[in-house]
């Protein structure tokens, strides 16, 4: 099996090929036999041992670091370290297969390697957001500003995107904190030059960019206070994307929601509401997906086609709350939806996390996902919903060859995940700030 060890600074480029002699501990699964050998030493959990080019040092008397007394002798400074190295990632080889899968794959609203760039005020990222008594303490304009910051990180991400071949990606529904909000919302004019600037990279790159507002985002709620929220969300997503200029690909995904004791009374509700209620503008990004707890194809495949309102199969959903028609069909009716409306067909995948039995346990999705699924169409985008985002994306790149990777920008996988939720575990338990995060965990 090749390794590759790497530093991601260019300053410590002196790397050799070497063969590793099987070594004991954590490493003896791996038998490491071609090892690329960095000049920086790695340690378990990504750190790092001090390498020689970290030793401290005292300047001699001529150097600046040392004060003179008045009497000639000398005063204690602080010691001078060394720039010290970037850590060294170990990047083992992965399984080789075949597909004839040519379509886009993304990712989920979130970048790991640009997120935990290093020190964290360069860190890049398009979720800032705040609390109400931040707003009421620090203004409606300091809010604001956190919105401009995210889409100018977008730009970046963006660009990261283009250079490593990944050409789709979800954006985050937190890109203008509290922009839907009934008392503190706010119109994007003031971002409008920004977000152009955003649609027109995207367009010149040949990037797609959608979004899935959250869970709270419930079109067939009884209590009409929540139906008008939530539709001030999907107005506020459409907005971002209407001042990016963004073509009908762009769309907004959303689940069915909740039941509330009566699921068919609950889809008359949605219907109504997409009809009646969403601007013309909404419901032409507007876009419904099967999940795992309340409404899958069965469910929302026929209403989809009575509303000429496209449908996203999720294979993770669908194999926890299977409908009674199969995949492929469900694929080939949703995809006559997508065709009719001129809008470039989409899915989601992902995998539950290893030992996960329950089905709370299997609604959490895995780091990363070690297979294409079977029935997936040739010429589809395929959204990769893994905890590991990009490097998700960058795996099954290299697994099926589908397009080159740059060695630097790969991390290797946590070795020690677990099936936990996360959070996840008790619907009545989940906190609004937790719920806003889960969009990221997706």
């Amino acid at each position: 099996m090749l390794s590759l060890a790497f530093s991601t600074s260019s300053r410590h480029t002196r790397n050799l090929l070497m063969t590793t002699p099987r070594r004991s501990s954590r490493f003896q699964a791996r038998e490491l036999e071609p090892t690329v050998v960095s000049d920086v030493l790695r340690t378990s959990g990504g750190k790092r041992k001090r390498a020689a080019d970290d030793v401290e040092y005292t300047p001699q008397n001529d150097s600046p670091g040392i004060q003179i007394g008045e009497h000639g002798g000398t005063k204690a400074t602080k010691k001078t370290r060394l720039p010290k190295s970037e850590p060294t990632f170990i990047i083992l080889d992965v399984v080789r297969k075949e597909t004839t899968f040519k379509g886009r794959l993304g990712y989920a609203c979130l970048n790991t390697v640009l997120r935990n760039k290093k020190p964290a005020k360069d860190a890049v990222f398009c979720s800032r957001t705040c609390r109400l008594d931040s707003i009421k303490k620090n203004g409606i304009e300091w809010v604001k500003d956190l919105g401009r910051k995210n889409v100018e990180d977008l730009l970046t991400m963006i660009q990261w995107n283009e250079d490593n071949h990944i050409r789709f990606m979800r954006m985050s529904s937190e890109m203008f904190p509290f922009a839907s909000h009934a008392v503190h919302g706010y119109s994007l004019e003031y971002c409008a030059p920004l977000l152009a600037k955003v649609g027109g990279l995207a367009k010149k790159l040949g990037h797609r960019l959608t979004a899935h507002p959250g869970q709270y985002t419930q079109l067939g709620s009884p209590k009409p206070e929540v139906v008008v929220a939530s539709v001030r969300e999907l107005e506020y997503h459409c907005e971002m994307m209407d001042r990016m200029g963004l073509g009908v690909d762009s769309v907004m995904i959303i689940h069915g929601g909740g039941m509330y004791d009566d699921k068919p009374a609950t889809l008359g509700r949605i219907k109504k509401t997409i009809t009646e209620v969403l601007s013309p503008g909404a419901r032409a990004r507007l876009v419904l997906e099967n999940d795992e707890m309340c409404y899958n194809a069965d469910d929302l495949l026929p209403l989809c086609e009575e509303l000429d309102i496209p449908l996203v199969f999720d294979y993770h959903h669908d194999a926890l709350f299977p409908s009674s028609i199969p995949p492929s069909e469900i694929i080939k009716r949703a995809n006559a939806i997508w065709t009719r409306r001129g809008i470039k067909p989409k899915q989601h995948l992902s995998e539950p996390r290893p030992g996960a039995i329950t089905l709370m346990e299997r609604r959490a999705h895995a780091d990363r996902c070690e297979s294409l699924p079977a029935d997936l169409p040739d010429d589809m985008d395929l959204m990769i919903e893994a905890k590991d985002k990009e490097q998700a994306v960058l795996q099954l790149y290299r697994m099926y060859g589908l397009h080159p990777v740059k060695y630097e920008s790969l991390r290797p996988p946590d070795e020690n995940q677990t099936k936990e939720t996360k959070g996840r575990k008790s619907s009545k338990k989940q906190k609004t700030s937790q719920a806003r995060k889960e969009e990221e965990e997706e």
